[in-house]
This record gives structure tokens, C-alpha cells and sequence, in this order.
């Protein structure tokens, strides 16, 4: 085993002198993506998204749940990412290149998602029953767009695939993406990838910046996370599932508000 921990050591090695640092930079400061994504053709994983994004739309239609672009929810929801979105590309230059997507789907659950490569959806349960302002909306998409910034997915793949490596080990160190491939390859379910505490904090904070720069302001993730924390005392809502919530994570927030403040200040007088 010592040679296989070897060639897994010196592919992370590898991947984590090909990840940029992000520079001195006003803001929050969540350090380097995980070495992990390193294992994951980035290309692949967006590819994947996007077939994924293009299925769920395909079923939300077939149900007649999928909001039409005149919806006056979906305006809004497109309106509020066209602020956001241009101050992505600081965090991870492949957004440039994304074809950013969102769209609007009628269901009770209180749910919101963006995939790899910029596919964001909404449920109508989010917005309706914990009946989020725009700020708050931006908090929820400023999260969810934090995470395929973050590329949290490719993470999650890439730690899947470092525990099955099998003979693709070598093609993983020599060929950046070999291993990851087979795990995407394979069916694996976007969707239904879980994210770690350390994912939730990362876009948590970025997502608190990405609103913050597009104008809105961040103090409303607490407002947000409070009427989450209500909702869950019946029924968890399925957002929860995968977003641990509670007054520690509030106060995360709080204690970052200040790191973005200024941003959305100089936001709001057009600066």
C-alpha cells in the first residue's frame, strides 16, 4: 500500500500547486479550493450538470410546474442573479465562461439549488412560505452560487473517487481528471451529493459577498437562517438536509458582517 499512498500523495501534491491562491482582496477570505477538485475534470463534472440541469427541467415541464419566463417570480429571480452574477468571476475564473441559467420550478418544497457551471434553480415553497425579500432570495442564491464556485461538487467527487482508486491511480497522477471521470461517469447523482460542514461555512461567507457587492444587503442571511431555524420545528425543510443550521451559524455570519458591509455600502451609493 505504501506505493499507492505514495502516487495519491504526489497527485494531491499536484493538484494543489495547479489551484490559484486567491490575492489579498477585500472581503472574506475562505483560502484555496480543495486539493480534492484536482481529482475531477472540471469540463466532465459542468458537462454532467448540465445534462442533470436539462433532465430536472424536462420532468418540471411534463408536470406543468416549470414557470414560464413572463412568471413575475422568475423575473424577479433572473433580476436579482444579473447582480450577482458579474462578481463571480473573482472567485473562480471558469464562471466567465459558464452559461448561466435560472429557472423556476412550482413545488412546496422549500428548496434551492445551483449545479456546477451556473444551473440555478428555485422552488416556489422557498419563496411562498418563508416569503423571503429580495435581500433574503439574494442570500439564498448568493449560497447555492457559492457552491459550484467553490466547486464543491467536484470536491465531493473527487474525495469519493480518492477512496475507490483502484488501478486508475497512476493515470489519476499523470492525467489530472482520470479517476474523477470513472465516479461521473458512472451516474452519480449531482443532486444528491451532500457537502461538508466546511463547504456550508465557505458558502456561507461567499455567498455573504457575492450579495453584498451586487447591492443587497448580507445582513439579511440572519433574517434568513432565523426563518429557517422557525421552519424547521415542524417538518426540516429539504433545504436543511443538506445546510446545517443553528445559532452557530448564525453567528458565523454575524461575526463576517462586518468584512462585507463596507462592499455593500459602496454598492448601494453605485461605487
Amino acid at each position: 500500500m505504501k506505493p499507492l499512498k505514495t502516487l495519491v500523495a504526489l497527485g494531491l501534491a499536484g493538484a494543489l500547486l495547479s489551484t490559484p491562491a486567491l490575492a489579498q482582496r477585500e472581503g472574506v477570505n475562505v483560502g484555496q479550493n480543495s486539493v480534492f477538485t484536482g481529482l475531477v475534470s472540471a469540463e466532465q463534472m459542468e458537462a454532467t450538470a448540465l445534462q442533470q440541469y436539462r433532465q430536472v427541467l424536462r420532468e418540471a415541464a411534463q408536470q406543468n410546474a416549470l414557470a414560464p419566463a413572463n412568471n413575475p417570480q422568475l423575473q424577479r429571480l433572473r433580476a436579482i442573479a444579473e447582480r450577482i452574477i458579474p462578481h463571480a468571476i473573482d472567485w473562480n475564473p471558469r464562471a466567465k465562461d459558464w452559461k448561466w441559467e435560472v429557472n423556476l420550478i412550482g413545488s412546496k418544497q422549500v428548496n434551492a439549488w445551483c449545479m456546477p457551471g451556473g444551473k440555478i434553480a428555485f422552488y416556489t415553497g422557498i419563496l411562498n412560505q418563508l416569503k423571503l425579500s429580495d435581500d433574503e432570495v439574494a442570500a439564498v442564491m448568493g449560497h447555492e452560487i457559492a457552491h459550484a464556485l467553490r466547486e464543491h461538487a467536484r470536491e465531493r467527487a473527487g474525495k469519493n473517487a480518492a477512496t475507490s482508486l483502484g488501478a486508475n491511480v497512476l493515470a489519476q497522477v499523470l492525467g489530472v481528471g482520470a479517476i474523477g471521470q470513472q465516479v461521473i461517469g458512472g451516474g452519480a447523482q449531482l443532486l444528491s451529493l451532500s457537502f461538508s460542514r466546511e463547504n456550508e461555512t465557505e458558502a456561507d461567507l461567499v455567498g455573504l459577498e457575492l450579495a453584498a457587492r451586487a447591492g443587497y444587503d448580507p445582513r439579511a442571511a440572519v433574517t434568513l437562517w432565523q426563518k429557517m431555524n422557525a421552519a424547521a420545528q415542524g417538518a426540516p425543510p429539504q433545504w436543511l438536509s443538506t445546510h446545517p443550521s443553528g445559532n452557530t451559524r448564525i453567528a458565523g455570519i454575524e461575526r463576517n458582517l462586518p468584512k462585507v458591509m463596507p462592499l455593500y455600502e459602496r454598492a448601494k451609493q453605485g461605487g
